[in-house]
């Protein structure tokens, strides 16, 4: 039965996806020295893993920046590019099943897309996001492994790196609990272990990305935030997330493909 195949093609990974009957089929991330190998050889280990012939495939559609980089159809199929925000906005919608959102793509850097239903349209980002966590971890910790930042993080203690409310106050202020951060990095000394700096780096990028995204919705009545992109995985997404829905009254979503939805949105597209 003919497969629909969405890639995205970012600065340092390649993502790939097929759309069967409306079901997601087999995602998978690859990264290579450049985005055109990476391109092909995340499509070609996807037909080889998943035993697809080239004649299965009935549409290529391609998103992301590397996208520029395709002029031509990609083994003979038919392909086409796909605006990278539209894809964000219909990869997320689809598999978080929730139509008005903010779509937080947290990627190199971060973007925010606005969706109402089929209204989908780019209002704005932030320049912070893995390249932000990648940038200070190579200056600060003597790595860019991100499995090894974050086994540092797992053992840090963000009390030994922000200062909190509760250490300016005896009292919690008006809409801010004494555990509410007052300033990143503000209580980080020279001899910092490595372990809290860790932690301390990935709650400044998430914490900061999820404040930007709240400010982002601000008059549109918007409490729903659907984030996607390799950010999501970080285990530590699962303690501030909810401590800024708390404090924010808001609602952040991370669905089951949160790393793929724009090629899933890019897969999407070719339906629409």
């Amino acid at each position: 039965m003919a497969i629909v195949i969405g890639i995205d093609v970012g600065i340092s990974t390649t993502k790939i996806v097929g759309l069967r009957e409306g079901r997601v089929v087999s995602p998978i991330r690859i990264t290579a020295a450049d985005q055109v190998t990476s391109l092909y050889g995340a499509f070609g280990k996807y037909l080889h893993d998943n035993k697809i012939e080239l004649k299965d495939v009935e549409q290529v559609m391609v998103t992301g920046v590397g996208a520029s980089y395709v002029n031509e159809p990609i083994y003979g199929i038919p392909t086409k590019k796909v605006d990278e925000f539209i894809a964000d906005g219909l990869g997320a919608r689809f598999e978080s099943g929730v139509s008005k959102a903010i779509v937080v793509s947290m990627g190199t850097g971060t973007s925010f897309v606005q969706c109402d239903g089929d209204d989908i349209r780019h209002i704005g980002g932030i320049g912070i996001g893995g390249g932000t966590l990648q940038g200070l971890s190579r200056v600060m910790l003597n790595t860019r492994d991100p499995k090894q930042i974050q086994s540092l993080a797992m053992q840090g203690n963000i009390r030994n790196i922000n200062l909190l409310i509760g250490d300016i106050s005896t009292h919690p202020l008006p809409g801010l609990p004494m555990d509410a951060t007052a300033s990143l990095f503000s209580k980080a000394q020279y001899d910092v272990a490595k372990e809290d700096l860790a932690l301390g780096i990935i709650t400044m990028v998430l914490q900061s990305i999820g404040s930007a995204a709240i400010l982002a919705a601000l008059n549109s009545g918007i409490k729903d935030f659907v984030l996607i992109g390799n950010l999501t995985l970080l285990p530590q997404c699962k303690e501030i997330y909810p401590m800024l829905e708390k404090l924010y009254n808001v609602h952040f979503h991370i669905p089951k493909y949160a790393e793929f939805c724009t090629a899933i949105g890019a897969a999407l597209s070719y339906k629409k």
